[in-house]
């Protein structure tokens, strides 16, 4: 038997959502994207938080793992109007966990 990847149409039908990357603002497969909540932090900002389970409480933004759409959000503030918090913003969990996906 032949095994064939379905297409990203057919994909969405069966139940696999789309969302849109905060960075380059492509929409794909929520699969592809990287979860990212923003948790209150001791000092009064945030902390932006990957959710690498998809599971956390809270609104999510989603990123690709990938430093050009990490520097487009972090240029065009779309953090803080995804996620629809003010204040500081702390990536630097977010920047190393993305470092290290495209070190691997």
């Amino acid at each position: 038997m032949v095994q064939r990847e379905l297409s990203v149409s057919t994909r969405v039908r069966a139940g696999i959502p789309e969302r849109t990357c905060v960075g380059c603002r492509q929409k794909v497969l929520a699969t592809d994207l990287l979860r990212v909540v923003a948790r209150e932090a001791e000092s009064g900002g945030f902390v932006l938080t990957p959710d690498l389970k998809h599971r956390l409480p809270g609104r999510g933004a989603w990123l690709h793992p990938d430093s050009k759409c990490l520097s487009e959000a972090g240029r065009r503030r779309a953090f803080g109007r995804a996620l629809r918090v003010s204040g500081s913003l702390d990536s630097s969990e977010l920047d190393r966990l993305v470092e290290d996906t495209e070190l691997s």
